[in-house]
């Protein structure tokens, strides 16, 4: 421990850093948790329009915690539609069986009752948060503190990763994500909605539980197009989204029975939030703190790395990062450091590998549909349609999707034109 008396100081209070410090408080380890924010209400602080897709692993670790909100504040996916610009769909389930199938050797677990869940962020925070002031092994500090560990979960703009030296290599899409809610005049049933049209990609994820009428849009387009969308008035902003959701601005016919009702009506319920969109990934993830024997640093979440919001997998990957640096710290034997370059280099060659899937599909996903020549249109739209069609496969990535690091399942359109792919980015 060192002399301050912290095992672990976690810069970063954001979602990621405050589960990492309930994770080890919880585990006996005396943390110090950096929380530069000035100490409001939730009725102070600006609402944030986001919504965060969780799957079973992230819902377990939260739970474990007793930091799974209640109520209203989470709303189960039971269906997904993705649809394709050219006639293309995929339609998930959430499966009836109360078992997965794991991988050979590994036991049966019970499956998830969703193919997902949509947690509104405020109401995640909260929880949070309350959790953290009856958590005595944690304590909040507006500074740094010296400690045998220091947990980096600054997000994607880290200044203790960039003092560290540490390179972030990335590359900045051509596009940026436009956030918002809409209020719908029809019940959204549970299901999630994603169009691929053109330059955009628009995602409808239900909120307000299983009777509810809102939704939270992430619309990914072009630079140009984030900046026209979010300067444009309420009724003109509906209406180019309405026009998407409904099949109306699509190059192909709708498939029948996938898009929204013509009769659909959409109203904003929050402002609109733009940012841009990049992947990225640190090229060292943990290492030794220059010049303080025996103490180290790690990286976690979006100081760590980035990928395409498109299958909703940022914040899985965040707490996947948190359940694997709390695994082996907690399960190291006692006379070895929190700070064990070998224990570190550890969970970064397990996070590292983790990332890579999810970071290639969606990065190749993203690219897939930005083309926009007619025969790469047409390819992807038959991938779409014959691998809703193809059953066994089709169920084994809904199930890898629900229990493993990606949020909602994705249209497997990269398969079929992955030899056309370009070479790999960071």
């Amino acid at each position: 421990m060192s002399k301050s008396g912290f095992d672990v100081c976690i810069r970063g209070a954001g979602i990621v850093g405050q589960t990492l410090a309930l994770r080890l408080g919880q585990a006996k380890l005396r943390v110090a948790l950096v929380d530069g924010a000035p100490a409001d209400g939730p009725a102070q602080r600006a609402r944030d329009v986001r919504a965060y897709a969780l799957n079973q692993a992230s819902r377990q670790l939260l739970q474990e915690l007793r930091c799974w909100p209640e109520g209203d504040a989470v709303t189960a996916v039971q269906h997904m539609h993705v649809r394709g610009d050219a006639g293309g769909a995929v339609r998930f389930d959430a499966p009836h069986s109360r078992a997965i199938k794991h991988q050979p050797g590994q036991t049966t677990a019970p499956a998830a009752d969703a193919l997902a869940w949509i947690v509104d962020v405020p109401a995640l925070e909260d929880v949070l948060r309350t959790a953290l002031r009856f958590q005595p092994g944690v304590e909040l500090v507006s500074a740094a503190v010296p400690a045998t560990l220091t947990a980096i979960c600054e997000g994607k703009a880290s200044a203790s990763r960039a003092e560290l030296g540490v390179e972030f290599d990335h590359f900045d899409y051509p596009q940026h994500a436009v956030a918002t809610r809409l209020r719908s005049s029809q019940p959204h049933g549970g299901t999630a909605h994603q169009w691929f049209c053109g330059e955009h990609i628009l995602a409808l994820l239900p909120l307000g539980g299983a009777q509810g009428d809102e939704y939270a849009v992430v619309w990914s387009t072009s630079v140009a197009q984030a900046q026209r969308l979010v300067a444009l008035d309420e009724a003109a902003f509906v209406a180019e989204l309405h026009a998407i959701a409904t099949g109306a601005a699509a190059a192909g016919p709708a498939p029948h029975g996938q898009g929204l009702a013509p009769h659909t009506q959409f109203t904003l319920s929050a402002p609109r939030a733009r940012w841009p969109l990049r992947l990225a990934q640190a090229r060292q993830w943990a290492g030794p703190i220059p010049g303080n024997p025996g103490a180290a640093w790690v990286l976690l979440g979006d100081a760590a790395h980035t990928v395409h919001p498109l299958a909703g997998s940022g914040l899985n990957l965040g707490l996947g990062d948190v359940a694997a640096l709390a695994d082996a710290l907690l399960q190291r034997p006692a006379w070895r450091s929190v700070a064990d370059q070998r224990l570190l280099r550890q969970y970064a060659r397990q996070r590292k590998a983790a990332l890579l899937p999810m970071a290639t599909a969606t990065d190749g996903l993203q690219w897939l549909f930005w083309q926009q020549q007619p025969w790469l249109q047409g390819l992807r739209n038959w991938g779409m349609r014959g691998f809703s069609a193809s059953g066994p496969l089709k169920h084994w990535v809904m199930q890898q999707a629900m229990g493993g690091a990606a949020a909602l399942p994705m249209p497997p359109g990269l398969a079929a034109a992955r030899a056309q792919q370009q070479a790999p980015r960071p």
